[in-house]
């Protein structure tokens, strides 16, 4: 739950209002972690946010918010929170105390599936790499962050965060079919790996596939 030692370099505009930053994370073996903004009329709000210069963001807005999609990810969230002034979210669920449960601190307000959030975003239960962990949907932007559920290795194809990594990877690809049926995207935002800025839908679908085609082969490998 730490912070990440390295500092990322530079903000990058993903679409119009939507930001991210990254770094080698030294807590996962140096694979890219990612942290995200959104800038709705001036205001910022930070999703998941791992070290940048302060005045990076500054220069995107005023920040009025931290949204945390899942205690696994504080980051930088309770240092961002004594520098700009401003509340942090924590998702409320089982596993999750009222109190600082799994967090490091307590957040200053709790948030469930449906809730609308700062920035435009609204919570979606996304149960499977752990019970309390949430996508956020930005119906504005049609921008869907999916936190733990995918990856990406480069500029590579969507993927499964391996099963090692998940509480329960059954529930990880029944969220991320839900997902698929409820949301048309036309952004995804990844916390581990580039974003897919065109062809959203598709690329969930084509990730459902050929997950579901390589449980296959498995399964006919067997004897």
């Amino acid at each position: 739950m730490s912070e990440p030692k390295a500092t990322a370099r530079a903000v990058v505009r993903v679409a119009p209002g939507i930001y991210r930053w990254r770094v080698s994370d030294d807590r996962i073996g140096g694979g890219e972690s990612v942290g995200h903004a959104v800038v709705e009329r001036g205001r910022l709000v930070l999703i998941d946010p791992i070290p940048v210069a302060e005045g990076k963001l500054r220069r995107l807005g005023r920040v009025e918010a931290i949204v945390l999609s899942a205690a696994c990810h504080q980051r930088s969230a309770w240092r961002f929170r004594r520098a700009f002034g401003v509340p942090v979210l924590g998702p409320r669920g089982p596993g999750v105390s009222p109190t600082a449960g799994d967090f490091l601190e307590a957040p200053d307000r709790r948030y469930d599936d449906g809730d609308r959030l700062p920035g435009g975003l609204r919570a979606v239960h996304a149960p499977g790499p752990t019970e309390a962990m949430f996508a956020l949907w930005h119906p504005g932007r049609k921008a869907l962050f999916l936190t733990d559920l995918l990856m990406r290795d480069g500029r590579g194809p969507l993927r499964f965060v391996p099963d090692q990594y998940q509480d329960e990877p059954a529930r990880t690809r029944e969220t991320l079919r839900r997902l698929h049926r409820r949301f048309r995207p036309q952004v995804l935002l990844l916390q581990h790996g580039a974003p897919v800025e065109s062809g959203a839908r598709a690329a969930l679908a084509a990730a459902l596939e050929r997950d579901a085609a390589a449980a296959r082969a498995a399964r006919e490998k067997r004897p």
